[in-house]
Formats: structure tokens, C-alpha cells, sequence
């Protein structure tokens, strides 16, 4: 017997049946049982009974063109479901014990038969990666597939992606895509092989995201820690707060654009009843569907700490944009204001956002302030500082599509709700 084999193994008069994990002591078994726990028994004392065979391999990887075909129900809308792997779609690796990406879109489906009635579903595989390995490049495949789909005829999309970058891809969609339907990012910071998982909730609100009203890029996760609902942020908006928490994602500085309530759900509630939107959005078919996928990879976002040693900018000449997250109201040390004169004579487009998690750049209070603006550096407001990273990309690489080319304007002004015109107490 191997590490993936399904097991049945008795010992003193119990029998535990679940999926050979791999052991660290040859003296002793651990069987993953089907609720999620791991039981250890001494091997010598245990009697074991293979049942199945090993575990398949999926290869993860390149950006990819792979779909899968699910029965349609001409009654019900049609939700094109995308994989980029991460959590929601991962499994236990049962080579080395760890969870790695491993599901198609159509595997999920079958993960998550809860989705099963409320739309059809088109599945297709971009990339089957953990977020952390997250390109540029597989950004520009998401949003030639995102496109394609909605022009095949998708009333929604839904994005399953790690929760580790997923903030950074919901800004690149939300530059690289006009969309005249929702596109909904969703994942789990649980896998399903544990009983604490959130993938269902999650997948389940996100496809009702998908068929509601706001035709606008968001992100669906736990609103709370209990399985009630999922807030809906904006995708240029949100931010991963916490590590492991499921409420991990928050909307900074403002509230979250809507939320799914799942318990109505449960109970049977329609889609307009369980999805609320509150304020402004942009509603379904206002915009027509085009797509912009080109992005500039050379930017650096440049996190200022006392102390910071100056070749860390020096190592920044010849990009063509920076993104300093700077203290405060956007500040450096005064001796590293020359470095960031020197990169805008170079032709680096350097843009200042603050670490702070509410508020916004002002450099025109403080003296050092007054400097960076006279040295250049763009003011992007309250712009996060990994969304300001993201639109500097696109912005760059899309000179031709910006009024008079002026990138320096397209930082400072809102283009899809990242930037407000003026900051308020955060309610």
C-alpha cells in the first residue's frame, strides 16, 4: 500500500476507512478519514485492507485552452466557470502531504454539488497554479478567456482563484476589461478535505453573484466567520487582511459593495432576494464587452521602511514605472527623494501610495511632501498600493487608449471606483 491508496484499517475492534496519508514514523499509519481528520494507528498492531489504488496527477502550470461541457437547461442562466487553480480547487497531495491545485473547472462541479440547479456551467481550465506563482501572463490568458466567454454568450463569469494574489488579479481584470456582465472571484482559505472549509459557501454565492445585477469585477468571500453570507467587494477595492481567517478579505475604506446571504439561500431564497448592492455600480449591459490585455511588467512596487537601503531604488532604473508605498500621508527619507527625481528624468513614471490601510496620499502638508511632488512623483490618492501596481501596468502598456497619453493623469484619476475623489470616516 502507498500514501493515496483508500484504505480500510482495524484496530482493537474499530475500523477506520479513509485516504493513506504519508507518515513520518514506519512505526505508525495515518489514515485521512472521509470527515477530514486524521487518525494515527500503530502499525503493528493495525490491520489494513486496500480498497482503491493510488491518486491521479493533474500537471499544473501554462496558461492552457482546456473546457469542459456540462448539460445545459435552457430555463436557467449560463455561468462560465474558470480556473486558475489555488485552494477552492486543491486537494491533498498524498506524495507529500501538502494541498496543492489540482482540480479542473468540471472537478469542481463535482466537489461542489451544491451549485447543481442554479445555472449552467461552462468550465475551462487558464492555469492550474497556487496564486503565489500568479504572472502577467497568465492575467493576459484570464482576460482573453473572460472575454471569449462573455462573447460566447456567459450571463456571468466566475474566477476561482488562490486567496494569496487574488486581490492583484481582480484589479488586473477590472483595468483589462469593459464587461457588460458580473465577473466574480471567489476561493477558499480551506481546503475541502477539511471540515472547516468554505469552499461550498463561497462557490455557491459566487455563482449567485454571477447571475445578479452588478456587471462589475468582485470579489466573493466570508463576510463573517460563520456560514451566513459573503460580502462582495469590489475587485479594485479589497485587500486579503488576515492569513487564515475565512472573513479574511475586506473592503479598505469603505463598506463591501454587496453581499450574498447564504442562509436565504438555504431556505430558498431567489438570487434578487439573497443579493443586495448598496450605492453606486455599474449595472448589466451599461457597457459593451472589449478587452485591453496588454500590460507592462516592468513596475516595481517599493515598500519605504526606516532604513531602507538606497539599492533597492538604485535596482529600480530602467523600469518603466515605480509604486512606492510610502508612510503616512506619502513619504520617504529625504535622502531617497533624489533617487526618485533621477528615475522620472530616466523616464520612470514613480507613483506614491501610503501603507496605511484607510486614507489618502497628500504631499502637499509636510515639506517632504512638497518635494516629492516637485521631483515628480504622481499623487494616486487613495489607491491601494497593489491596485495602483496593477493600473500603472495597463496604464503603460495602453498609452494610445488614455487622453493625450498622459499615464501621470490616468494614476490620478478613477477609471473603474479604485480612487475617490474624496476621502471619508470609514463607515
Amino acid at each position: 500500500m502507498q500514501p493515496g491508496d483508500r484504505v480500510r484499517a482495524e484496530r482493537a475492534g474499530a475500523s477506520y476507512e479513509g485516504v493513506l496519508m504519508p507518515s513520518t514514523s514506519p512505526a505508525h499509519l495515518v489514515v485521512k478519514l472521509d470527515g477530514g481528520y486524521n487518525v494515527g494507528l500503530d502499525r503493528a498492531e493495525t490491520e489494513v485492507e486496500v480498497l482503491k489504488s493510488g491518486a491521479r496527477d493533474i500537471d499544473a502550470g501554462e496558461p492552457s485552452d482546456e473546457r469542459t461541457a456540462i448539460d445545459f437547461d435552457e430555463a436557467l442562466p449560463t455561468v462560465a466557470l474558470i480556473s486558475t487553480g489555488g485552494t477552492i480547487a486543491s486537494t491533498v497531495d498524498y506524495r507529500t502531504g501538502a494541498v496543492t491545485a489540482r482540480f479542473s473547472a468540471e472537478d469542481v462541479l463535482r466537489a461542489v454539488p451544491e451549485l447543481a440547479g442554479r445555472a449552467n456551467y461552462r468550465g475551462r481550465v487558464v492555469a492550474n497554479i497556487l496564486s503565489e506563482n500568479m504572472t502577467t501572463e497568465v492575467w493576459t490568458a484570464l482576460a482573453l478567456a473572460i472575454h471569449e466567454e462573455v462573447e460566447a454568450g456567459a450571463d456571468g463569469v466566475v474566477v476561482m482563484h488562490g486567496t494569496d494574489t487574488m486581490q492583484y488579479s481582480a484589479a488586473a481584470m477590472a483595468f483589462m476589461l469593459d464587461l457588460p456582465v458580473p465577473v466574480v472571484f471567489t476561493g477558499s482559505q480551506r481546503s475541502a478535505d477539511r471540515p472547516s472549509s468554505d469552499n461550498v459557501m463561497n462557490a455557491v454565492c459566487a455563482v449567485e453573484a454571477a447571475r445578479a445585477d452588478c456587471a462589475e469585477v468582485l470579489v466573493c468571500m466570508h463576510a463573517t466567520e460563520s456560514d451566513d453570507r459573503c460580502a462582495l467587494h469590489r475587485g479594485v477595492r479589497v485587500r486579503k487582511n488576515h492569513t487564515s481567517r475565512r472573513d479574511a478579505f475586506e473592503t479598505v475604506g469603505r463598506s463591501p459593495l454587496g453581499e450574498v446571504d447564504y442562509a436565504a439561500l438555504a431556505a430558498g431564497a431567489t438570487t434578487d432576494e439573497a443579493v443586495t448592492f448598496h450605492g453606486d455600480y455599474r449595472r448589466r449591459g451599461e457597457a459593451e464587452l472589449a478587452v485591453a490585455p496588454d500590460l507592462d511588467p516592468e513596475v516595481a512596487l517599493v515598500t519605504f521602511a526606516p532604513g531602507l537601503d538606497p539599492a533597492f531604488l538604485d535596482a529600480c532604473a530602467g523600469k518603466s514605472g515605480v509604486v512606492v508605498e510610502g508612510t503616512g500621508l506619502g513619504h520617504v527619507h529625504t535622502d531617497r527623494i533624489p533617487q526618485l527625481a533621477g528615475l522620472v528624468d530616466d523616464g520612470t513614471v514613480v507613483v506614491m501610495t501610503s501603507q496605511c490601510l484607510s486614507g489618502r496620499v497628500c504631499d502637499r502638508v509636510y515639506d517632504t511632501g512638497r518635494d516629492l511632488l516637485e521631483a515628480g512623483v504622481v499623487e494616486a490618492g487613495d489607491t491601494l498600493p497593489e491596485t495602483a501596481t496593477v493600473k500603472l501596468m495597463w496604464a503603460l502598456a495602453n498609452r494610445d487608449a488614455l487622453p493625450d497619453g498622459d499615464v501621470a493623469a490616468a494614476m490620478r484619476t478613477s477609471l473603474v471606483g479604485e480612487l475617490t475623489a474624496q476621502s471619508r470616516p470609514w463607515t
